[in-house]
This record gives C-alpha cells, sequence and structure tokens, in this order.
C-alpha cells in the first residue's frame, strides 16, 4: 500500500488499534537482543540507550521502568513526509488531558500513552477519526 500523506485522507482512516499488554520506557547501558519481540523500540541518548519495551522485558532483566505505557498503532499507512498528523491527534488527546508519545514507523504511527488512560485514548481518536468521516 502507498503511504498516504493528505492530512484529511490520513484522519479518516486512523483505524486506531490498541495493542495487548503493557509496555514501559526504560533506559539500558546494553544492546538488547532486537529480536526479541518484546523489544518495541530503541533510540540512543547521551546518557545511555531509551528502550520501549513490554513490563515483562523490563522486569526479567531488572530495567527500572520510568513510564508504564499502553500501546496504540495507528493503522493507517501514513507517509512519514505528511504534515499534521501528529499535531492533529495530540491535540485532541491533550483536550482531553491524555499524554502521548509517539514513534513513527516506516509504515505507521505508534502512540504511547498512560496505561491507566488507554481506553479513553481509543475513544478519543476513534473520535476523531469520525468527526473526519462526518465532515466530508
Amino acid at each position: 500500500m502507498l503511504p498516504i500523506s493528505d492530512l484529511d485522507t490520513l484522519l479518516r482512516t486512523l483505524e486506531p488499534q490498541l495493542q495487548h499488554g503493557t509496555y514501559v520506557y526504560v533506559l539500558s547501558n546494553e544492546t538488547p537482543d532486537f529480536n526479541d519481540v518484546r523489544v518495541v523500540a530503541a533510540i540512543r541518548e547521551t546518557e545511555g540507550l531509551s528502550l520501549i519495551v513490554e513490563e515483562s522485558y523490563a522486569r526479567e532483566k531488572c530495567l527500572n521502568a520510568f513510564f508504564e505505557c499502553a500501546w496504540i498503532t495507528l493503522t493507517v499507512s501514513s507517509d512519514l513526509a505528511a504534515v499534521g498528523l501528529t499535531a492533529a491527534f495530540a491535540t485532541a488527546l491533550g483536550k482531553s488531558g491524555i499524554s502521548c508519545n509517539v514513534v513513527a514507523g516506516l509504515n505507521h504511527d505508534h502512540i504511547f500513552v498512560p496505561v491507566h488512560q488507554a481506553t479513553l485514548a481509543m475513544h478519543e481518536l476513534r473520535a476523531l477519526q469520525q468527526s473526519k468521516n462526518h465532515s466530508s
């Protein structure tokens, strides 16, 4: 599927999907086994390697969890050069007091929200999608 860059189309076809499980942000001094499916994302920072991992991985590796979150994937195939998508969903979530941390993959955007607000976040994302479907 070709990636979509048109903001209205992206918003009409967000199709958020809540991933199963609880995820955590951790700091690691060791490079993880990236073949382990519980390792979701990594970024190297001056302070060390920041990871987003399943909670079970952090416990197993004795890593201190700094942020417990739910993982929502926007299943629309979004273009990395698309303008306004992150701003639109971050604004919608922010109006409901939901913080979000975003990781862009090649095909999809992934949103990490506080685990206790996952249901509300899904509601807000679906409402954003529906509002665009009804305004077209």
